[in-house]
């Protein structure tokens, strides 16, 4: 009998689609996806290592299995992903009925380790210390019919004290733009309408082949595709912004009018603790550029509370810039001690109350700036990306949901229309709360995707795996005929 798979997955967008390529190896292994419900012979984590309590969660998630594991012995579980990548061997010691763990740099090898644990009654264990084979060029099983993410590069050359990730995912490997068209023009042909294009640091795109302009070039690149609506980014690092990404995004029709970057703090001197090369007034100059290109633009960012020897006064700065930003919407985090950061040994580590009572004041703040911002956006008529899933349930009106092309979350009102996930509508915005828009009228036009008819028929997009020039990523892909000139690599 064929055997079935569920995949769990704690995370940033990275490990989301690295999930995807999992995914894709198990079925082009013979496994299927197991219903809703139903108990799957293979139960694979994909772990998170960047907050404290990522260790706390996998082991009672483990620990929840360990009486299924012992009724069914022959069902298998499987850790991979940046804790498995730090903890190595440890999972097996605190969880022995772990049939197999692997690390980020070796997602490839998951079918293969399922198989051998099987055959030798026994662990698996392999953590790879560097990348082989970029995982784009793996077969993929997309969760979305109408959006997709593609992978520019893999792994971070940056130091910043707090973070675990460089030691984790690498030093930065990016692909060739060829590569990366060929993966974006691959899932216009099956329908997506949206891409997002992912590193951990995506404006230093093009350093290691070197053109510094490489990422600005990628972006009106994905502007030649035809059928490709809507094109956005994350996360790009305030040290590398630079004018010709911000000339790029506003001078290419589908790169949506939305930026996310990470501000960390506002304050210099925990900036510089950090090990975040730029200031408050880099970072705020950079907002200002953006917003004179693209008035309407919409910016997230990552904001952390309560670094090693944070004052008082630094965190008025973090609230100044919050102030000054108008940032749509924070995501917001108490600081959370790594083990192996330099953070971690820092004197002026902060006191639970202390960083729990200014989080409280962020969080206060950021809700008053994003409310006045989305209220702003009344009697507008948007575009949105119908999502899967219903809207809101607390209203007697059926609602659907979707995203605004700069990013915001719409509930609107179908009424008696049939509308798909994947479909486009517009409609006037009558509300906006602090966390997503409200149309109450009723939707101004709708056009039907293919996107809408995959989803409607249950097909989701596959890909076999794109770019393949391995070793080293030098063999790149031809460019599309509508980006030869674009990006300068070849």
């Amino acid at each position: 009998m064929t055997r079935t798979y569920q995949i769990r997955t704690y995370g940033c967008q990275m490990n989301v689609h690295d999930s995807e390529r999992l995914a894709g190896l198990l079925e082009d292994a013979g496994y299927a996806a197991a219903a809703d419900g139903a108990d799957p012979d293979v139960v694979v984590f994909n772990t998170c290592a960047v907050r404290e309590n990522a260790d706390n969660k996998l082991y009672g998630n483990l620990s929840h299995l360990s009486p299924i594991k012992t009724a069914n012995p022959d069902m298998q579980i499987a850790v991979g992903g940046c804790l498995a990548q730090k903890d190595r061997g440890e999972i097996v010691k605190r969880a022995p009925y772990v049939d197999v763990v692997f690390g980020t740099h070796n997602i490839g090898s998951l079918p293969v380790l399922l198989e051998r644990a099987r055959h030798n009654a026994q662990a698996e264990v392999e953590i790879l210390e560097a990348l082989e084979t970029f995982p784009s060029s793996l077969p993929a099983r997309r969760d979305s019919a109408h959006s997709g993410w593609v992978s520019i590069s893999v792994g971070c050359n940056n130091t910043c004290t707090f973070c675990i990730v460089p030691s984790l995912r690498g030093k930065e490997k990016d692909r060739r733009p060829g590569d990366v068209l060929a993966e974006v023009q691959a899932l216009v042909d099956e329908g997506v309408l949206e891409v997002t294009l992912l590193g951990q640091n995506v404006n230093s795109y093009g350093a290691e082949f070197g053109d510094r302009q490489a990422f600005s070039k990628l972006l009106r690149a994905c502007g030649g595709i035809d059928g490709l609506e809507r094109v956005r980014f994350t996360s790009p690092h305030p040290k590398d912004f630079t004018d010709d990404v911000i000339e790029a995004m506003a001078e290419t029709p589908n790169v949506c009018p939305q930026l996310h970057m990470p501000l960390q703090s506002g304050s210099d001197s925990v900036l510089k603790a950090m090990r975040r090369s730029y200031r408050s007034e880099r970072y705020l100059g950079i907002i200002q550029k953006v917003r004179a290109a693209m008035p309407d633009a919409s910016i997230t960012t990552d904001i952390i509370v309560g670094f090693p020897g944070e004052t008082e006064q630094d965190f008025q700065g973090t609230l100044d810039v919050v102030r000054e930003a108008r940032f749509s919407t924070a995501f917001t985090f108490q600081y959370s001690k790594r083990p192996g950061t330099p953070a971690a040994t820092m004197d002026g580590q902060l006191s639970k109350a202390v960083v729990q009572e200014r989080y409280m004041r962020l969080i206060a703040l950021q809700e008053e700036v994003s409310w006045a911002e989305n209220r702003k956006i009344e009697g507008r008529t948007v575009e949105v990306l119908v999502a899967e899933g219903e809207g809101r349930k607390d209203s007697a009106t059926r609602r659907l949901s979707g995203r605004a092309r700069d990013g915001r979350l719409v509930h609107f009102t179908p009424g008696d229309q049939v509308i798909r996930p994947g479909d486009l509508i517009t409609t006037e915005i009558t509300y906006g709360a602090p966390h997503h828009l409200v149309a109450e009228g009723p939707v101004l036009s709708h056009r039907r995707t293919r996107a809408g008819d995959h989803w409607e028929a249950g097909i989701r997009p596959k890909t076999s795996g794109v770019g393949l020039g391995l070793p080293g990523f030098g063999a790149p892909a031809p460019l599309p005929a509508v980006a030869a000139n674009a990006c300068g690599v070849r």
